[in-house]
């Protein structure tokens, strides 16, 4: 059976999750340490900002792999009552593909933590934890996490700020190759923003002033160029979008910095970003002609609304989910039945043969003819006496019935 022991941002504070995450330098000591003290035939250790989580195949009850995950960090079982989720069977197993198709995530549809399933699948395997019950389970999932992704628009809107003004910026512009990209200022916002931006095919210059270095540093890393902050009207003449989060304790940039700029550019559009508290842009400026101009409120409302399309979507998401849910599970059961259906032939051909030579030793040489009637009507009869219990046990297996496999190993005595 699939367990899932763990806690996550939306079970326990960022403290608890701290004090219980696991560096990847030690996943494969702990690894080891988990299958020797739980007594787990597989295993994997999912380790992220947003949550701990331990998998695991071979147990009935999650008990032991909870009292692993307290004692590695030193924890007493009753710190962690309030806050771990223990998860096994069909519970444990829907949880693991939420996961992976982002549907448990703080942001529903986030693409990030796919690679950070992925990436402790790969660990695992490589500390030799993985099987054919985990293997199967990481193929299943990811399947299912693409199809949510292919085939509704859980990922389609932005909702991050920096991604909100790449989305916003691909609309007004249509296309990012060789757009002129402006920073002012040099802090991770806008770094972030900048390097999305970049990505897409725009180039970066980087304005700076007291901390010109810092500007000159994050322009290198862009693969752009740095300017101080006396050449704003230049620049601003220069760029097709504005970032602008400098810190400064008043306006940066005013309605006629953006002005002057604009009747230089020749009526090109100019898109400013403002993620800067207080704000550094002049709100003015956005009744200049073919000005757009974007502060941290107006980010935060497409962010916002972007959120709820994406909660619309989720809804179809999870009916694929569930879906390839269904199909593992099914795979699960009948690789639980097959070592019972494979037990109950044994043991009845081996009934068999045993009668067969009591028969053979009692009627005297037999004509060849006579053996293959013998072969043929003993093993129909085996056959007919072992239909009816593999349709139960299939069927059981196929309802999640484990209390009939149980009965037949009983009645049988296998």
């Amino acid at each position: 059976m699939i367990v899932v022991v763990g806690v996550s941002h939306r079970t326990s504070p960022l403290a608890l999750r701290e004090a219980l995450a696991f560096p990847k330098e030690t996943l494969p000591s702990a690894l080891d340490e988990l299958r020797e003290q739980a007594g787990v035939e597989e295993a994997m250790i999912l380790s992220t900002c947003n949550r701990v989580e331990i998998y695991a195949s071979g147990l009935e009850d999650p008990a032991p792999v909870a009292a692993f995950l307290a004692a590695h960090h030193g924890r007493r079982q009753d710190d962690l009552i309030e806050y771990a989720y223990r998860l096994a069977g069909e519970d444990a197993v829907r949880h693991a593909f939420r996961v992976a198709a982002s549907l448990d995530s703080m942001v529903v549809g986030e693409a990030q933590i796919l690679g950070q399933v992925k990436e402790a699948y790969e660990l695992a395997e490589g500390a030799g934890a993985i099987g054919s019950a985990l293997a199967t389970l990481r193929h299943r999932s990811f399947a299912a996490a693409k199809r949510a992704r292919s085939e509704t628009g859980i990922g389609r809107n932005a909702v991050s700020v920096s991604s909100v003004a790449v989305e916003l910026a691909l609309k007004i512009f249509g296309e990012l190759e060789g757009r002129a990209v402006l920073l002012v200022g040099a802090g991770k916002m806008s770094a972030l923003a900048a390097r999305q931006l970049v990505a897409a095919g725009a180039t970066a210059s980087v304005l700076g002033g007291r901390t010109f270095e810092k500007a000159d540093a994050l322009a290198r890393a862009l693969g752009g160029r740095a300017a101080p902050l006396e050449r704003l009207r230049d620049e601003l003449a220069r760029a097709d979008i504005v970032i602008s989060g400098t810190g400064a304790p008043g306006t940066v940039i005013s309605r006629a910095d953006v002005a002057a700029a604009r009747q230089a550019r020749g009526g090109r559009p100019l898109f400013l970003v403002d993620i800067a508290v207080p704000r550094d842009v002049e709100p003015e400026a956005r009744d200049v002609p073919g000005v757009f101009l974007y502060d941290l409120d107006d980010l935060k409302a497409v962010s916002e609304a972007n959120l709820r399309e994406r909660r619309k979507e989720a809804v179809q998401a999870e009916q694929v989910v569930e879906h390839e849910v269904r199909e593992y599970l099914d795979w699960l059961r009948s690789r639980e039945v097959a070592p019972l259906l494979a037990e109950l032939r044994r043991r009845g051909e081996e009934i068999r043969r045993a009668e067969l030579e009591k028969a053979r030793r009692r009627l005297g040489n037999l004509t060849p003819e006579q053996e293959q009637a013998l072969e043929a009507a003993t093993a129909a009869i085996v056959n007919k006496l072992l239909h009816a219990p593999t349709v139960q046990l299939k069927e059981a297996a196929r309802d999640g019935r484990g209390d009939m496999m149980g009965l037949i190993r009983r009645v049988l005595g296998l």
